[in-house]
């Protein structure tokens, strides 16, 4: 995992804009709100999805990168005032504070059309190249985290039922992470079977879903040094969480239960699956 990080962090780097090259300010603060931080999750799990089916490392760093760009620009755009109002990232200040909100737009904006476009110049063929746009594309869309941060924007103060909050996490945070598993699968040199379409259609709902109740776990029992972001968030803005709705017990028992499945997903793949497995762990267990 600590090798796949600086792999992305070194392939970010070399796919995001020069400080250097004008508008300075702009390149600047996208780096800024991409680099030097972050799980990289999404990095992983395509890295381990690619792993599974042989994909070529150098198509999978641009696949990832893509999907890290994708993620910076939706927390850039998470965290300025109209939306959450947040003043602290990755134990940083956020890019709006940094840099001015008018700025932070923008750095979302262009982290968007970067991440598309790293894609349209992946080594890969073109049948791969628009497997790869659509899942990206389905990802980001108002079928996808733009949607969920909609609904999440109109909850605010309501009591969701389960079946809606859960539907709202799929969108919002579990739409990414599908993209990420998937867009690694599709980088192998082969189109993928029926079994493992659904074994892993299958892990990445659980994983998915199993990211966001920990997100909520975390959010109220960890400190913000700890979390590199302003913790009790949720409670102080009146949103719906698992917490909320189920309490701290029975999230930590239904992220339990995910991972469970999450694993039992892989069974039928394999030791080739080895690292999505391991990565099941890292998400339930992760203290931060």
């Amino acid at each position: 995992m600590k090798s796949i990080v600086q792999r992305t962090e070194v392939a970010l780097a070399a796919y995001l804009p020069s400080a250097e090259s004008p508008p300075e300010t702009l390149h600047d603060a996208m780096r800024y709100a991409t680099l030097g931080g972050g799980k990289r999750v999404r990095a992983l799990l395509c890295h381990a999805a690619g792993e599974l089916v042989g994909a070529a490392p150098s198509l999978l760093d641009a696949a990832a990168s893509a999907i890290e760009m994708i993620h910076a620009y939706s927390l850039v755009h998470d965290d300025l005032p109209a939306m959450d109002n947040d003043l602290l990232r990755r134990g940083q200040p956020t890019v709006h504070v940094r840099y001015g909100e008018a700025m932070a737009i923008l750095v979302g904006d262009a982290l968007q059309a970067q991440a598309f476009a790293v894609i349209a110049d992946a080594p890969a063929s073109a049948t791969q190249r628009v497997a790869l746009m659509q899942e990206l594309a389905k990802a980001s869309s108002s079928l996808g985290l733009v949607g969920g941060q909609a609904i999440d924007l109109a909850s605010v103060g309501s009591i969701l039922p389960r079946d809606q909050l859960e539907r709202m996490h799929r969108m919002k945070t579990g739409a990414l992470l599908r993209a990420a598993v998937f867009m690694g699968a599709h980088c192998g040199p082969e189109p993928l079977t029926s079994d493992m379409l659904a074994a892993l259609d299958e892990y990445q709902r659980s994983v998915g879903l199993a990211f966001q109740v920990v997100d909520d776990i975390l959010d109220v029992t960890m400190d913000a040094a700890t979390l590199g972001k302003t913790p009790g968030k949720d409670a102080q803005d009146h949103k719906p969480t698992y917490v909320s709705l189920l309490g701290l017990e029975e999230s930590r028992e239904l992220a339990r239960q995910l991972g469970e499945r999450a694993h039992a997903a892989l069974a039928p793949l394999g030791a080739a699956a080895a690292h999505l497995d391991a990565l099941v762990d890292m998400v339930v267990h992760r203290v931060h």
